[in-house]
């Protein structure tokens, strides 16, 4: 069945590109201008902002300038999603991650909310706690798999990615990526007031799983409902037999969290990000290879299958860093902070804090970067948080709100369409799924703003 919708939204690739248009035009028309930077910090100064004397005009060729420049910029995640999909592939060669999904439905067959509930906490507590957010690549096909065979479909299994990922960036507790440089900026104790906001993490948590319940529950009773349009991904499909989990996919599993935990450890106590982790994930694949007794021919044959699948997620991924860099060179993106900063001093404390996660939240479209977000922003939104009698760790839960929901949704997200890319969803149909509990999270977020400038959370 063809399924219509009066919401029509081009293909991912035909909107970024619209998106860098629009990014251009900005440049045209928007004034042009910047914020002085501490020569030592690189931190953003307050009250600093000037416009150009100057105005520097892009040429339509900067369209096409930039975007082998957002390839090579957003290399690191593009050739970190073609080691995934090689990877995955050789280990689904093995017959572990059949093995293992047979052995996940006996005990989730009945309780699929049970399934949701656990998968959206572990990611919301390791993004909380480390700032996990590539690493869950790796899983999405193994939950799309599992979903299908439980009657639900891919949507489910990207909503419990993506929203265990985005409410634990939203108010994380400890991520060293947003928590503890907005905390440094806004001059507060790192890690302080984490008591709260993993508190908050369970409220919002609980959110979260309600809305993929009710839709996974929805698709369950009529499957015609499902959002999930056109056929699964490759490597998705779903077998009549599950093959009986032995010893060496035990060890195969074993592995693959092993991996995974090195790649964590090493996040947080080593500065690895993406580059590092692809190496442990290449190594995994040797390893799952040589249990499998794949040989070195087919082995390499599934890697190429594996990384070949993921093209199109590439190519995305490539282009939406593309729009960052209009802008960067247009230099409209400090003007956006300016103007967007100044009516949060025309009303009072409680709307001001709300304010502030808006604010955060339209700049995360162009600054998808967390932690270039809050070195943008935080050097503004701390002393003005004073001027309008807010405390600081406001100011900072309202970045990582704004910073973390949004993330969820917004195209130029880089983590977020390698995941919609591999499962097979459109950002169209995802949008539909998705601005519902964008709504949920951000009505309730405004409530615990206005909560914590009255209790005087700090």
């Amino acid at each position: 069945m063809t399924q219509t919708s009066t919401l029509r939204i081009p293909h991912t690739l035909a909107l970024l590109l619209f998106l860098m248009v629009a990014a251009l035009i900005a440049t045209w028309l928007v004034p042009q201008g910047f914020f002085a930077e501490d020569p030592e910090t690189g931190r953003i100064l307050p009250g600093s902002y000037e416009v150009v004397a100057e105005r520097e005009v892009l040429s339509p060729l900067e369209l096409f300038t930039a975007i082998p420049r957002a390839f090579v910029e957003a290399g690191p995640i593009i050739f970190f999603l073609f080691i995934i999909g090689g990877v995955l592939a050789i280990v689904r060669a093995t017959g572990t991650i059949d093995a293992l999904l047979g052995r996940l439905l006996d005990r989730f067959s009945d309780r699929p909310g049970m399934l949701i509930l656990a998968v959206v906490f572990v990611f919301a507590l390791a993004s909380s706690a480390v700032g996990s957010s590539g690493e869950y690549v790796p899983f999405v096909l193994i939950l799309v798999a599992l979903c299908r065979a439980m009657r639900l479909d891919a949507m489910t299994a990207v909503g419990m990615v993506v929203a265990g990922y985005g409410v634990g960036y939203g108010v994380a507790a400890f991520n060293q990526y947003t928590v503890v440089v907005a905390q440094d900026i806004a001059g507060l104790p790192t890690y302080s007031g984490w008591p709260v906001r993993l508190g908050l993490l369970v409220l919002f948590v609980l959110i979260a799983v309600h809305h993929v319940w009710r839709y996974a529950e929805g698709v369950r009773r009529d499957p015609s409902t499902s959002l999930a349009l056109g056929g699964p991904p490759a490597g998705a499909e779903t077998p009549e037999h599950y093959p009986p989990l032995d010893v060496r996919h035990i060890t195969i599993v074993l592995a693959f969290f092993a991996a995974l935990g090195v790649g964590v450890w090493g996040i947080a106590t080593r500065g690895w990000y993406l580059n590092e982790l692809g190496a442990c994930f290449l190594v995994l694949g040797l390893v799952a290879a040589a249990i499998g007794r794949l040989g070195p021919s087919r082995a390499s044959e599934k890697f190429i299958d594996g990384a070949r699948d993921l093209t199109e997620t590439a190519i995305l991924v490539g282009i939406a860093r593309g729009i960052a860099l209009i802008m960067e060179d247009g230099q409209i993106l400090h003007t956006i902070v300016h103007y967007l900063s100044l009516p949060l001093s025309m009303v009072g404390a409680e709307l001001s804090a709300v304010g502030m996660m808006l604010i955060q939240a339209v700049l995360n479209l162009f600054i998808p970067s967390g932690s270039g977000q809050a070195y943008v922003t935080m050097p503004l939104m701390t002393p003005l948080a004073d001027l309008v009698e807010i405390p600081r760790q406001v100011a900072v839960l309202a970045y990582q709100m704004g910073d973390g929901f949004t993330n969820m949704i917004i195209p130029t997200n880089a983590i977020l369409m390698g995941i919609l890319g591999v499962a097979g969803i459109s950002y169209a149909s995802w949008f539909r799924f998705c601005l519902p509990l964008i709504i949920k999270l951000y009505a309730a977020g405004a409530v615990v703003l206005v909560l914590a400038v009255m209790f005087g959370f700090s």
